[in-house]
């Protein structure tokens, strides 16, 4: 009974909102896809990357190869993975959960994005999404990777901890600013509160965020866990801005 009354809910509001490409607006056979070319254009970071931070090569130049920035200015989490390129769809799909309320994306983006970790998640202690300032939070009404943190963790079984990390500070928001800048922007920006740290210690943590652009974030937001007490930080976000493959 609670089955067909699931599935009458489930095709009145396929009716109202019948389910289609978040691209292109064609209406699909299910909730939560994308089309065939709309999928085609997505730019998927594979193998060979930088160890460290994921940064994709053109050419493979052999196991274990580093970046320039990874050597000549190491970040303070260990490893950073990313689902795909920021750009064109994979834009839109940020937009759409950040600023249009689309968070039935969020697992969606979630999948892909575990697909991507590259043994980030599989010892790791927890998930800790990077948090927003409790003013912004009360204007947006979620947290956008909290949304795509609380997917990951369901579809792993690692436990969501979003109360580890805060943002203590208001900060500007990041678009539009130069690394420099966004580097001063965040600077002590996250704190873990003194009843947190015993929770916190020794943990290895997956740190996750929508898009990575000059890393800038989510290096600060290492940094504050690093002092409260964590062993690890890894980064995992849906997005990476690049220029091109080097």
């Amino acid at each position: 009974m609670l089955g067909r009354m699931r599935e009458a809910a489930r095709g009145a509001l396929d009716f109202v909102y019948p389910p289609c490409c978040p691209g292109c607006q064609v209406i699909l056979g299910r909730h939560a896809g994308i089309c065939a070319q709309c999928w085609s254009s997505l730019r998927f970071i594979e193998r060979p990357y930088c160890e460290v931070l994921g940064l994709p090569f053109a050419h493979d130049l052999g196991p274990g190869i580093l970046c320039a920035d990874a050597i000549a200015d190491p970040p303070p989490f260990t490893r950073l993975r990313s689902a795909v390129v920021h750009d064109g769809l994979a834009r839109n799909l940020v937009h759409g959960l950040k600023y249009r309320d689309r968070t039935d994306l969020a697992p969606m983006m979630a999948q892909w994005m575990v697909r991507a970790s590259d043994g980030l998640i599989a010892d790791c202690d927890a998930v800790v999404p990077v948090p927003l300032h409790r003013y912004r939070l009360l204007a947006r009404k979620f947290n956008q990777a909290g949304e795509l943190a609380r997917a990951i963790a369901h579809q792993t079984g690692k436990p969501l901890s979003t109360g580890l990390l805060a943002r203590k500070r208001r900060t500007r928001q990041q678009i539009g600013l130069s690394a420099n800048a966004r580097r001063e922007n965040v600077q002590g920006a996250f704190s873990v509160a003194e009843e947190n740290r015993v929770e916190l210690a020794g943990k290895r943590i997956l740190l996750v965020d929508d898009v990575y652009t000059t890393g800038a974030t989510v290096a600060a937001a290492t940094r504050a866990m690093i002092r409260g007490g964590a062993s690890e930080v890894r980064v995992l976000t849906f997005a990476r801005a690049l220029s091109d493959h080097i």
